[in-house]
């Protein structure tokens, strides 16, 4: 185990305060490397000033909020973009329309940004049958859920995020059959 003396770990020497030239590089590596959100980025750099500290011989404090600003001006951060690149990663793992605004908001995406990507009760229909097949609810199943195991996938389909109503009519298809069926239902009113 390392031993702390002097503020910093015995056999390395401490990283030395952050310059702005360095926040900088910080600030490209990070969306070079990480598909990212304004407010995650602006939160990382905070947490490596907060790690390093600043140059005390370098300018004043640095501007977090203008060098992201300066980011998403140059394209380089694209709060939407992340917001349905991430939307569609997690409803295609099976998480429901309150897991998703819940993951985007904690990602500092903004409630205007939430609403204009909201997904459509299709795609919540997709969403629920992915979950139960990845899960193997109701009819994707062994057997027949019991009441017991019944109420349980009812309730980790509301954890994942879905509705009672979806997840009561995922875990109480009678077949594989039929909740493809339900599934895909609005699907055909899309292209009607």
């Amino acid at each position: 185990m390392a031993r702390y003396r002097q503020g910093r770990v015995e056999g390395k020497r401490a990283k030395k305060p952050l310059t702005a030239t360095q926040l900088r590089d910080l600030a490209l590596a990070y969306v070079a490397r990480y598909a990212t959100s304004s407010a995650k980025l602006e939160r990382y750099l905070a947490r490596k000033l907060r790690e390093r500290g600043w140059d005390e011989n370098a300018e004043a404090q640095p501007d977090i909020a203008a060098l992201v600003s300066r980011y998403v001006e140059l394209g380089y951060i694209d709060d939407e973009g992340f917001a349905r690149s991430k939307s569609a990663s997690l409803m295609r793992r099976g998480y429901g329309k309150r897991r998703v605004e819940q993951a985007l908001g904690q990602d500092g995406i903004s409630a205007n940004i939430r609403e204009d990507i909201a997904p459509a009760e299709a795609e919540l229909r997709h969403a629920a049958l992915a979950l139960a097949k990845k899960r193997r609810f109701g009819p994707f199943g062994i057997e027949p859920p019991d009441r017991d195991k019944r109420e349980k996938q009812v309730a980790a389909m509301l954890r994942a995020g879905h509705n009672l109503d979806s997840a009561r009519k995922m875990v109480d298809a009678a077949t594989t059959d039929a909740a493809e069926e339900w599934a895909h239902e609005l699907d055909e009113d899309d292209f009607a």
